[in-house]
């Protein structure tokens, strides 16, 4: 039996670095990832998806799309983490941490 790595099976099935297909991929489980960080930190403060809808203006559905990595802006994840009180920043190669809000 043969093994494979995660970065084999993705080149494999969805393509290499570079190529618009594993961008896209890459893209999406970026997104994923956010929006599994805001279901943590308003877990972590035992609110509901409501409850964080209600503090920041939204419905409920709006907050579970979010946590599932879609329609995520810039604006809406300080929103929601300086509603959480979570301090967001990013980590640039060429730069390094730069706090985003």
């Amino acid at each position: 039996m043969q093994f494979y790595t995660q970065e084999q099976m993705v080149n494999k099935h969805v393509g290499a670095k570079g190529t618009p297909a594993r961008e896209e991929y890459d893209e999406q489980v970026e997104l994923m990832l956010v929006g599994e960080a805001i279901r943590k930190a308003r877990q972590a403060k035992s609110l509901s998806q409501e409850q964080l809808g209600e503090m920041v203006g939204v419905q409920k559905a709006q907050i579970s799309r979010l946590e599932n990595g879609k329609n995520l802006t810039l604006a809406s994840i300080c929103k929601l983490f300086k509603a959480l009180g979570q301090q967001v920043s990013l980590d640039i190669p060429s730069i390094g941490r730069v706090a985003l809000c």
